[in-house]
């Protein structure tokens, strides 16, 4: 089997045995395809914090078929997706032809998807979703005022925008190359592009009150200026540190308006929320507009991919086939 194997000395792709896939997972895959992501950029250009023992095959998304299973629900022939749970961090993940896999985050193909634009959606879309999710069951509706979406051009962030933008919500969308990317995100729903960096220096605990909501991938001190903007009762989703693990905030934003702070586990989310953002995916996105968003590589262009993704010159998402 062929995979991009991740070692101490840097990652590459060889060729390996299926007994490389060591573990207990009862599920064999078929892996057809993957995707891109800010933590595999991380992984395959050798920053640390993602992968957490070696050797270890990258990729925290797979979808393929199922070539031998010990999980009623997935029969052979089917086809599956795991997203998250431990992929790339300590269990092998989905840049390789075949997986070994536990059957207890796993999900059957979602309706209305194909293969291809589920693995293009990834850890990415459905992180988008579940932050999406978060900020219905916090009654935060259209009515109620914009919603902020930092790091809009990267996957979480392009996502969410649509996802939000379909459902009648006004989107807020910032980045830092908005004279290059501000037409691609008004194509895919923003109603305004604000340059990131207006929200990049420290500034007051409590600002103007803008937001009814927010969708962060960034982290640190965007974060923290978004929180301050954020109206009464508003809810922050917090799903990503593409700029920082740091909050240099205070309380008072919290305990003065009331703002919520939910924080988006993507890894280990549960079936039913897993189900769930999976099925506001297939409902709530323009398929032609994510297929245009798409970009297309294999293994053998993955590390340049990474590269790319890593300076910022790589936006929306990116499809991997195996």
């Amino acid at each position: 089997m062929r995979a991009i194997v991740v070692r101490e000395s840097g990652s590459a792709i060889e060729e390996v045995g299926e007994e490389f896939l060591d573990g207990d997972g009862g599920i064999v895959v078929d892996v057809r395809f993957s995707d891109l992501n800010y933590k595999d950029a991380m992984a395959l250009t050798g920053r640390p914090g993602v992968v957490r023992k070696h050797p270890l095959i990258a990729g925290i998304d797979l979808v393929g078929t199922v070539a031998e299973s010990d999980d009623t629900r997935f029969a052979p022939g089917s086809w599956i997706m795991l997203n998250g749970a431990g992929l790339s961090e300590t269990e092998h993940g989905g840049y390789a032809t075949r997986a070994r896999i536990k059957g207890d985050h796993a999900v059957a193909l979602p309706e209305g998807l194909s293969p291809e634009q589920a693995a293009a959606l990834g850890t990415a879309g459905y992180t988008a979703a579940l932050a999406v999710l978060r900020i219905l069951s916090e009654n935060v509706m259209p009515d109620d005022g914009p919603v902020l979406v930092t790091g809009a051009t990267g996957g979480v962030g392009s996502i969410a925008t649509q996802l939000l933008a379909n459902a009648g919500y006004v989107v807020y969308a910032t980045t830092g190359r908005a004279d290059q990317l501000g037409d691609y995100l008004r194509s895919i729903g923003a109603d305004e592009v604000i340059d990131r960096a207006t929200l990049a220096e420290a500034g007051r605990p409590l600002q103007k009150a803008t937001y009814a909501a927010v969708v962060d991938s960034v982290g640190g001190v965007t974060l923290a200026n978004a929180i301050a903007q954020t109206n009464r009762g508003g809810v922050v989703a917090a799903c990503g540190l593409a700029g920082s693990h740091d909050l240099p905030t205070t309380v008072m934003p919290f305990i003065l308006r009331g703002v919520t702070l939910a924080g988006i586990d993507s890894v280990w989310a549960n079936l039913d929320d897993r189900a769930d953002a999976w099925r506001i995916l297939a409902r709530g996105l323009d398929l032609d507009k994510l297929d245009a968003m798409t970009q297309h590589v294999d293994l053998d262009g993955l590390h340049a991919a990474a590269e790319e993704m890593m300076s910022g010159q790589r936006h929306g998402r990116t499809l991997v086939t195996i």
